[in-house]
């Protein structure tokens, strides 16, 4: 299964339109928790999300512009598959 890291922009947005892609997002199946190795789970930066699945980067995109698509209709979207990841939280 591959990972994804998603990051989405909203062009001329506020707050409410980035909780309104949250849902659209989880709809999509994607989340705004990332799961590290030790099982501690963490919330992305916002506007970022983790999609597991069988898929590949183009169809992630879909995912994600469809998503998207539902709450504005200027924004960027990047994807991100994951080979490894790692962070830190202070």
């Amino acid at each position: 299964m591959a990972s994804f890291t998603t990051r989405v922009e909203l062009h001329d947005a506020d707050w409410s339109d980035y909780e309104k892609l949250h849902k659209q997002m989880a709809a999509q199946g994607f989340s705004r928790i990332i799961t590290a190795s030790d099982g501690k789970r963490y919330w992305l930066p916002p506007a970022e999300y983790n999609y597991e699945a069988g898929a590949t980067q183009a169809e992630v995109l879909v995912k994600a512009k469809a998503a998207a698509w539902q709450v504005k209709t200027r924004f960027a979207v990047f994807v991100t598959e994951a080979g490894g990841r790692t962070w830190v939280r202070a």
